[in-house]
């Protein structure tokens, strides 16, 4: 199993990223996908999540209308299109699966700075 996460860099405020997490080793388009962050001295905290089909999203409320989650079951990878970006969004971006068992990527670097 392998989650790998891409996409992460260093953007001004203001600015735009998009995240990608490519899965394989085992049946993408049956798991619940998320994406977590963790800031410096700070837990882990849900960002979006999506259901397996695609068909609803859920999104913490401080990147509400800021941060879209989608996925492409044939392409075996979720994305994370971040918009309108603050300092505070800065942090350590992970890609999750859930089913029966949960899996977790290495993570990626988004660092929000002038």
């Amino acid at each position: 199993v392998q989650l790998v996460e891409s996409g992460g860099g260093l953007v001004q405020p203001g600015g735009s990223l998009r995240l990608s997490c490519a899965a394989s080793g085992f049946t993408f388009s049956s798991y619940f996908m998320s994406w977590y962050r963790q800031a410096p001295g700070k837990e882990r905290e849900l960002v979006a999540s999506i259901t397996s089909a695609g068909g609803s999203t859920n999104y913490a409320d401080s990147v509400k209308g800021r941060f879209t989650i989608s996925r492409d079951n044939a392409k075996n990878t979720v994305y994370l299109q971040m918009n309108s970006l603050k300092p505070e969004d800065t942090a350590v971006y992970y890609c999750n699966a859930l089913r029966s068992l949960g899996y977790w990527g290495q993570g990626t670097q988004v660092t929000v700075s002038s």
